[in-house]
């Protein structure tokens, strides 16, 4: 199916030139003197390159089709993650390049979404919250306040993550895995 600038949206996903690519942001412009034309800043899905690109209002793409499939991550195996379909019980191996980001904050049993492009799997989104163990901070010292600074904490995923001064190794913390940012204590 084709479409047209007209068509823009944000995480629309495209063919151009050959290659799939999500469009980031756009904007139409209509000068003065001259045919109107679209601003675009798209994303290719393959290499994760941003660039930004010119199109003459009214031009037409082919449509990608995007899909989300729900898996549980099984499993981490060397550089490999495992994930398996809780419809079939299929399993799938992924590689870490694969799963990119995602991978901190991946642990056993999460349900991830793995993310479709036609045929081809263009990246995984992690649960939007996750709930995971503080490996290794610095203690608090005697005189901390909750309005005080941050200070880092590993989390049992190997993420790190800037947390209150009262967390300690042992505490279970509710992340935002959207930016890493620390929610509340459990």
């Amino acid at each position: 199916m084709a479409i047209s600038t007209a068509d823009f949206k944000n995480g629309k996903a495209l063919l151009i030139d050959g290659k799939p690519c999500v469009i980031i942001e756009f904007q139409h412009v209509k000068p003065g003197k001259g045919g109107a034309f679209v601003r675009t800043k798209i994303r290719d899905i393959r290499t994760g390159r941003v660039n930004d690109l010119t199109f003459r209002s009214g031009e037409k793409f082919d449509d990608i089709r995007l899909e989300t499939k729900e898996m549980q991550f099984l499993y981490k195996d060397g550089d490999d993650f495992n994930f398996m379909d809780n419809e079939d019980y299929s399993q799938m191996s992924l590689p870490a390049d694969t799963v990119g980001g995602a991978a901190q904050w991946l642990k056993e049993n999460d349900i991830a979404s793995l993310q479709y492009a036609g045929d081809e799997l263009i990246g995984v989104e992690p649960p939007m919250f996750v709930e995971l163990e503080v490996t290794d901070t610095e203690p608090g010292f005697k005189g901390d306040t909750v309005q005080g600074g941050t200070k880092p904490a590993t989390m049992e995923t190997g993420a790190v993550v800037q947390v209150p001064m009262f967390v300690n190794t042992g505490d279970v913390l509710k992340i935002d895995t959207r930016d890493g940012r620390y929610i509340t204590r459990m």
